[in-house]
């Protein structure tokens, strides 16, 4: 056994491991400069997190395959309570109810249901045959499965959080081989119920629409952040200010510098080239995880490999259009980078399970 797991720990995607230690060191920097060069409240936190998470994420990708894929279906089952119990009597803080006070922790169960959720339907398409896809009965069932989180999240209110759920599972759907029909359909039932999501929307999420189609709309109210944001990103020019010398940060102009504009504190200090740095970190974690996903030969392995890759691009694509102005301001964080416990772990046991796939990629399931 012992020379087993020493097989295994060989068969790591030591690239991956890596990329991602990486990315977080520069959230570490950017939350560190963000409290005016202090590791309290921000830096040190992450850094305990990242520390915690990462020895558990590589034990994660030493377990056996078989035993995630028959745990898939509790692990659901038992964040989706957690979001019932936030309905019930989580806490609330920033307009939202989206967190369980456990006392030593705060948990938001938002974030671990993407997880939940892309693990639910890698095993369930797994399952099925290509005739199966072409049953309604058969494909209704995952899609409750996906819209009875996404509701309680959209609850809370987190738009932003649901839509992603929403939009990963539709990839899921897609990968696993859903005939273009349904998409089709359920493309016109999205546009035909718009006036109705808008009637049920918060005041202030109107407000962020119209901010978004004009972004002058209120600049010292719903537009101050996404104004201040741009200025900040501006600023930055090409090689940015330095570490510590953003003022949009520094002087208190840029709200939520350490999470959902996280990215925008960033470009400040180190301009476009550090923005570019950045992305290019993503774009490899990506593209790696999908040369994973490419040869997982298991339907489930590869379906799950693929939802928590489209997990981490859906984020870093929505943050950062975000902050630059390009979509509304949903309130995403940036993946490895913003400031948060319950999002640094998710992903992190996310990417646990990518790297179990390119460990366990022999495996087979039956």
């Amino acid at each position: 056994m012992h020379k087993n797991y020493l097989e295994q720990l060989q068969k790591l995607p030591i690239t991956l491991i890596l990329l991602i230690s990486l990315i977080c060191c520069i959230g570490f920097i950017v939350l560190y400069s963000a409290a005016n060069s202090n590791l309290q409240p921000w830096a040190y936190k992450q850094i305990i997190n990242f520390c915690i998470f990462l020895p558990l994420a590589i034990i994660i990708a030493l377990i056996d395959l078989r035993i995630i894929f028959r745990l898939s279906y509790i692990f659901y089952l038992c964040v989706l309570a957690l979001l019932v119990a936030v309905e019930l009597f989580g806490s609330t803080a920033m307009g939202g109810k989206r967190w369980i006070d456990i006392g030593i922790v705060k948990l938001q169960p938002s974030e671990p249901i993407k997880i939940a959720v892309v693990l639910m339907l890698a095993r369930y398409f797994h399952s099925l045959t290509i005739d199966d896809l072409t049953k309604f009965h058969k494909v209704i069932i995952p899609i409750i499965g996906v819209l009875i989180p996404a509701f309680l999240i959209i609850r809370e209110p987190d738009l932003g959080t649901g839509m992603i759920v929403l939009i990963v599972s539709a990839i899921i759907f897609f990968a696993a081989g859903l005939r273009i029909k349904y998409f089709i359909i359920l493309g016109l039932a999205a546009l035909i119920s718009l006036p109705i999501a808008w009637n049920m929307m918060y005041d202030y999420q109107k407000k962020r629409v119209m901010v978004f189609l004009d972004p002058e709309h209120d600049p010292l109210g719903a537009s101050y952040n996404i104004i201040q944001s741009k200025i900040a990103i501006g600023s930055g020019s090409l090689f940015g200010r330095g570490l510590n010398q953003g003022s949009q940060s520094h002087l208190d102009f840029l709200p939520e510098h350490q999470t959902d504009f996280i990215f925008a504190t960033f470009a400040e200090e180190f301009g476009f080239i550090g923005g570019m740095f950045l992305l290019i970190l993503y774009f490899a974690l990506i593209t790696i995880s999908l040369l994973i996903a490419a040869n997982c030969r298991e339907i489930f392995s590869k379906l799950m490999v693929i939802g928590i890759t489209s997990i981490l691009f859906i984020h870093v694509f929505i943050n950062i259009a975000m902050v630059m102005g390009l979509l509304p301001v949903v309130g995403v964080p940036l993946p490895f980078i913003s400031y948060g416990g319950t999002m640094i772990a998710s992903m992190l046991i996310g990417f646990g399970l990518v790297m179990n796939a390119q460990v366990h990629r022999h495996t087979t399931l039956h």
